[in-house]
């Protein structure tokens, strides 16, 4: 730094510390006009929403600072019986999994046969879905066995659930697709 700039050798940190005896850094001689302005981002969310961490079974949970409804922050859950607040390095890069410009944010469709991919909107990719779906089951829909007893049901669709759904969700998957006649349906749920 040039002289007249407002700035002295008495200001270096190193000079502090040794003037004000705090060898350590760890006292006053560490502070300066930045690090006193400086607040958490969190601290200005509209909400703090409890969540559980998507990335594997344990469940490790997670707060999610929301502010103007878009996600500010996501850290540990110090309230979490799993984790205490603690996170593994995947689960504390979630923010960047949600917010991240990297993140995919369209569905990607092959045609048959085809050998490119390309971008659909997500509301098109759901109808395709649903229509397959309903096709399939309607194909292979077998209303009674041989000897007249009522099945009412379709053996051509079947669920395995990731360890990531809860059981309030596996609960809600297992209606949808016991409604739509499939019966081959299971999960690892373990949160």
């Amino acid at each position: 730094m040039a002289q007249g700039d407002g700035f002295s050798p008495m200001d270096w940190p190193v000079i502090r510390q040794l003037n004000q005896q705090d060898l350590w850094g760890l006292g006053q001689t560490a502070a300066s006009s930045r690090t006193e302005s400086l607040k958490a981002r969190t601290g200005e969310a509209d909400k703090v929403i409890p969540s559980v961490c998507p990335y594997c079974a344990v469940g490790c949970g997670q707060l999610v600072y929301v502010k103007d409804e878009r996600i500010i922050d996501i850290e540990g859950d110090p309230g979490s019986p799993i984790s205490n607040g603690c996170l593994c390095p995947k689960g504390a890069a979630t923010f960047q999994l949600v917010t991240g410009s990297h993140r995919v944010s369209d569905v990607l469709y092959r045609r048959p046969y085809g050998t490119e991919w390309e971008k659909i909107p997500l509301e098109r990719a759901m109808e395709m879905l649903a229509a397959r779906i309903k096709k399939t089951r309607d194909e292979n829909w077998e209303d009674k066995d041989k000897d007249g007893n009522p099945l009412r049901r379709t053996m051509a669709i079947a669920h395995l659930g990731g360890a990531t759904l809860d059981n309030e969700e596996n609960y809600l998957i297992k209606k949808l697709f016991t409604s739509l006649g499939i019966v081959q349906i299971e999960n690892q749920a373990r949160i």
